[in-house]
């Protein structure tokens, strides 16, 4: 008798210490001595999986030189953005002008401000899945500025094959509208994004990514991208990156194809 209710008052802790061991073996893929190569948002046009920690901060940039239709070329920076850690694996997001020169017309003006919030749904030893909400701000200069309220919902999903491969995906809709100088118009559109991730060391990584708009503006139709890239970290704190784009189809994004460079930097 007093043994079977010894026996019943242990269970639950047994089941307890059961669950806590269990939860130890699965480590938070957005941790550890290589976490800013996966927290951080660039140089994917997809958005990281990862929220920044709670009471941590990230600011990310670069440059891009793009090939222009006709043998024209354009370069647009500093592409800052800057991510601080809420609460409740939440993250603020706020993504500065952006300043393009090219040698068409438009030949230069500001891009908008884009403010967004970020939300782990959870995670186990395979999965990760996120929610993103960002707002494009009626703002930027009249030539590559947003002349209206813009919004975009993603929902992001990692999935680690192994030690060294990972794959994302990250499905979109948005509505935006164009410069003021282009008419203002507004179209919506389905946003499909596929990246995958070889981290060869603890240091280095690679990547490949396909990505794409149902519409890319109120009169025109789909168009979809690739790129590809290498990531190598300096430091737990700061990374490089370097990067190729190339079009696939349509005009999204208005180029034939980019070089691009960047730093990430936990504070």
């Amino acid at each position: 008798m007093g043994l079977k209710k010894r026996g019943s008052s242990l269970l639950p802790l047994f089941m307890w210490t059961s669950g806590a061991a269990f939860a130890l073996e699965v480590a938070d893929p957005c941790a550890g001595p290589s976490a800013l190569l996966n927290v951080e948002n660039r140089p994917t046009v997809a958005d990281s999986a990862c929220v920044v920690p709670f009471e941590k901060g990230l600011v990310e940039g670069g440059v891009q030189y793009q090939n222009i239709k006709g043998g024209k070329s354009g370069y647009n920076l500093p592409q800052v953005e800057l991510r601080l850690g809420l609460p409740a694996k939440t993250e603020l997001s706020i993504t500065a002008p952006n300043f393009t020169r090219q040698t068409v017309i438009p030949h230069a003006g500001w891009g908008p401000t884009i403010v967004g919030l970020k939300h782990e749904l959870g995670y186990n030893a395979k999965w990760l899945a996120t929610v993103e909400g960002l707002l494009t701000l009626a703002s930027g200069g009249s030539a590559y500025g947003s002349d209206g309220l813009g919004g975009t919902i993603n929902g992001i999903v990692n999935y680690t094959i192994n030690d060294h491969w990972s794959l994302s995906f990250m499905l979109g809709v948005s509505t935006q509208t164009l410069a003021y100088s282009a008419g203002g118009g507004r179209y919506n559109s389905v946003n499909p994004d596929l990246v995958l991730t070889w981290q060869a060391t603890a240091k280095f990584q690679t990547y490949g990514e396909v990505y794409g708009q149902s519409k890319t503006s109120p009169n025109a139709g789909a168009g979809f991208n690739a790129d590809a890239g290498i990531q190598y970290l300096f430091t737990p704190t700061l990374a490089s990156d370097l990067e190729l784009g190339q079009r696939i189809s349509g005009k999204l994004g208005q180029f034939n194809h980019y070089l691009g460079a960047g730093l990430a930097w936990f504070f």
